[in-house]
Formats: structure tokens, sequence, C-alpha cells
């Protein structure tokens, strides 16, 4: 009879625990839980703790509220000249309706990711392959508003529509990658003419200025040069009148100035001027022999000196 009744005892506790397990629920945060009623739905449960009648409500898989990332794997589509581009996209989606996800749509997931090629066939082959490597944004946008408007009344919202890749075919990037090569050197020889163009006209603008500073500097010389010569005659100038010479020294230094003038390999004929008389006699008198040097005859009047007898003529070596 113990036996029994601690078998009963025993069962009752199984029991127990077994509707407590069963009646208890905790939701986490960014769940949410569909309960069904008799296989009816009854509510939807939030996050907390929650009390469910064992045997006649079944909590369903919980959905996760938070924004989901879903990438697809590449799509060959169409563009408008008939070229077949790979596409890869990458959805981003959140639940907003438990049950309207839970009812409304078998698999939301498989349910997006046909929507999406269908609505990306239909965008991008509208468009031509330059049009839908440059449209990305264009492309983005309008995915997102056709799977947002689709997505909507199954308690779907999607925030985001990224193409992740657009790979045109292999031959169709060997062309793009020379005519990139053919623009890239294109713009190089533009860029090194440019160059050498203002190196040109830099070069040519330093040398204009150079020029010109030379220019300034050889006027600026003269003209000092000129101002010295002046100075130093008017200082010659001055000390000679200031020192009174006689005509004894001034033939003195007419005497030493003909070595001078007669100096140079050039030089092949001697024309003495006829004040060297005087300068002899004056040269006489400082030495004090009162010899008096006899000038040289001065030409006769209507007399050719060339012709004269003795007279050298042009050509001839003295």
């Amino acid at each position: 009879m113990d036996i029994a009744v601690a078998i009963v005892l025993l069962v009752l506790i199984v029991f127990v625990i077994i509707v407590l397990v069963r009646s208890v629920r905790i939701i986490p945060q960014a769940r949410a839980g569909v309960v069904e009623r008799l296989g009816k739905y009854q509510r939807t449960l939030n996050p907390g703790l929650t009390l469910l009648i064992p045997f006649v409500d079944r909590l369903l898989p919980l959905l996760d509220l938070r924004e989901q990332v879903v990438s697809f794997p590449p799509q060959p589509v169409i563009t408008e000249d008939n070229l077949v581009v790979s596409i890869d996209t990458v959805v981003y989606f959140q639940v907003t309706d438990a049950r309207a996800a839970t009812y409304e749509i078998a698999n939301y997931i498989q349910a997006v990711e046909q929507l999406t090629t269908t609505t990306l066939r239909n965008v991008v082959g509208g468009l031509n392959l330059e049009e839908a490597l440059t449209s990305r944004d264009q492309i983005n946008g309008q995915l997102r508003g056709v799977l947002d408007e689709a997505t909507g009344r199954w308690g779907i919202r999607v925030s985001r529509v990224e193409l992740k890749a657009i790979d045109p075919p292999h031959s169709i990037q060997d062309s793009m990658e020379k005519q990139m090569r053919a623009e890239r050197d294109r713009r190089a020889a533009i860029l090194t003419a440019e160059g050498t163009k203002q190196s040109a006209i830099l070069t040519a603008e330093g040398q204009r200025q150079s020029s010109i500073l030379k220019a300034e500097g050889d006027a600026k010389a003269a003209i000092l040069r000129a101002d010295g010569e002046a100075q130093a005659i008017q200082k010659v100038f001055d000390a000679i009148h200031k020192g009174n010479p006689d005509p004894k020294l001034l033939a003195y230094q007419y005497l030493q100035t003909l070595p001078k003038i007669a100096d140079g390999s050039s030089n092949k004929l001697w024309i003495i001027p006829s004040e060297v008389g005087d300068a002899l006699k004056g040269i006489g008198s400082v030495l004090g022999t009162g010899a008096t040097p006899e000038p040289p005859p001065a030409p006769a009047q209507g007399v050719d000196p060339l012709s004269a007898p003795g007279a050298d003529r042009p050509g001839s070596r003295p």
C-alpha cells in the first residue's frame, strides 16, 4: 500500500513539474512568440514572463525582431544591350509583425530572395551595361521601394538593398580594362604636356627676368662708370689747374705719352704733330743744354705730303 501511494505521489510530482514547465515561459528581449490555443491564433507574446494553459496553448518558435542581413548568391541578369552580368545583392530587413510573418508567408526569407531576384531583373533589364555600373544608387532605391511595398503585408520592413558586386563577362572586362588603360595613358600624356608647357613658360619667364635684370645692371654699371670717369677727369682737371703747371712739365708729360701712342704691333706709320718741337724746346731748357732742336719742316702749301721726296706712301713700310 505504501509503495502504491509513493508511486502516485511521484506521478503527481512529475505531472506538476510538466505543467509548470509548459505553463511558465520567458520571452527574451528582441524576440516575439505566437501563441495558438487549440490550433487557433490566440495572442503574440512580448519579452518577459508569461503563463500558458498547459495542453491547450501552444507556443510557436520565437521570431527575431532585430534587423537581419541576408546575402543572396549571384544572379545572372540580362541588360538592355543583351549582356549577361552577375549581380550579388544584400538585403537588410526586419520583422515588424510576428503574426503576419507567421501566417501570411510560409518562408519569408525565401520569399524576399525570390522577390529581390525578380525585381532586380526588371530594373537592370531596362539599363545598358554602362548605366548599370554607374547607377547603383538608383538601382538600390528602386529595389528597396518595390521590396518594401511587397513585403509590408508579410509583416516585414526592408530597410536597405545593396548591390555587392556587378560582374560583366570576361570579354567585356578585358575590353573595359583596355579602355581604362587607354584613358589613363591619355590623361598621363595630357598631364605630361601640361607640365612641359608650364616648364617652358617658367623657363622663358625666368630668362626674360634675367635679361631684364642683367640689362638694368649693365645700365647702372655704365652710369656708375661714366660718373666715376667724369669725377676722375674733374679731379685731374682741378688738380692740374690748382698746381698751375708750366710748359716744361707739360712738354715732359707729352713726351712720356708718345710711346703709348706708338705702342701696338699694328702701328706701321707715325705721324708726329707739330707740337713736338715745342716739347723738345721745353726739354732742352729743362736739361740746361741751351740746344733748341729744330722742328720738322711743315708741309708746303698746295703740295701733297705723301708725294714729297722720302715721304711714306700707303702700303710702303717705314
